[in-house]
């Protein structure tokens, strides 16, 4: 099916030790079948993540069981070998080690602007010596800074913006945020608004991607198992991509969004395919946050 998504015309790394595990190891079983192994997955429950989870669940069947929770809780527990699959921030990925794997082609990326990720500077952005960043997401936290450095040579000093933290109670020149919160700032209080994701891809002519489904190589060595998760990842995606207008009419108000608004932020600002761009993409992320120290260096190629 065609995929849907803004475009432009543009066309992993030191990672923790983690320990490894037999193909079995901590993996449920279902009580019904013995013999089918239940592999534990996790996905935030974040706006865009929707279409990707929306029939999950169905899909898996008795072949995983679906866990919603914080993005550093997802990766901390993917590193610990206590979930077996995760939608997992793009730099958690860089971090993961030779353990990881990305399995499916269902990401969460960009083209253009993405609307839900800015950067809102209450100074000149190349005055900006202070940026609060939002605690809700490490990649977004690496990009404004690789932007940052890219574009005006800046090494700001970099401060927390907690989650439920109110934009005025954070004393820095400007602040990243995502989110709800970025997509409605306050008028009139910003010099200049950074929307990361159409500032990343008209400096690089590269889309961004922001989190990918990885897996722990040692659960999916059958051969089998492997192609039951990736089909059931790949089809809940194209399924969702189809559930724009019903998901929007279940989550808008929620939000403070219109239905319009929140359909239009799936089909026009987010992506949802990990094609080649996305990867080329990837690629040039991890180089750009390794080089300013952001993610350990890697002497490994970005898995293909």
């Amino acid at each position: 099916m065609a995929f849907q998504g803004r475009r432009l015309n543009c066309v992993g790394i030191s990672k923790p030790s983690i320990r490894p595990t037999t193909a079995l190891e901590g993996h449920r079983t279902n009580s019904s079948n013995p013999e089918t192994i239940m592999l534990r997955l996790g996905a935030v429950s974040y706006l865009n993540t929707k279409p990707l989870i929306e029939t999950l669940p169905e899909r898996l069947g008795q072949s995983g069981e679906l866990r919603l929770d914080l993005p550093s809780r997802l990766a901390r527990d993917l590193a610990a070998g206590e979930l077996d699959i995760a939608l997992i921030p793009s730099v958690e990925y860089f971090r993961g080690g030779d353990e990881y794997e990305i399995i499916s082609d269902a990401a969460i990326a960009c083209r253009g602007p993405v609307w839900s990720v800015r950067v809102l500077s209450r100074v000149p952005m190349n005055e900006v010596r202070t940026l609060a960043l939002d605690e809700g997401s490490r990649t977004s936290a690496a990009m404004s800074q690789v932007l940052l450095a890219e574009m005006h040579g800046l090494r700001p000093e970099t401060v927390p913006f907690p989650i439920g933290s109110s934009p005025d109670e954070i004393d820095a020149d400007a602040l990243l945020m995502i989110g709800d919160r970025a997509m409605h700032p306050a008028p009139g209080k910003y010099q200049e608004i950074w929307d990361l994701g159409d500032r990343w891809c008209r400096w690089t002519e590269l889309p961004f991607v922001f989190a990918m489904w990885v897996a722990r190589r040692s659960a999916i060595a059958d051969p089998k198992i492997r192609q039951r998760i990736e089909d059931a990842l790949n089809v809940s995606r194209d399924e969702g991509l189809q559930q724009f207008e019903t998901i929007a009419k279940r989550e808008a108000a929620g939000h403070g969004l219109t239905i319009e608004d929140l359909h239009r932020y799936f089909a026009e600002n987010l992506h949802f395919q990990l094609g080649n761009g996305e990867r080329s993409g990837l690629a040039a992320f991890r180089e750009k946050a390794e080089h300013l120290g952001l993610v350990p260096a890697s002497h490994s190629p970005l898995q293909d």
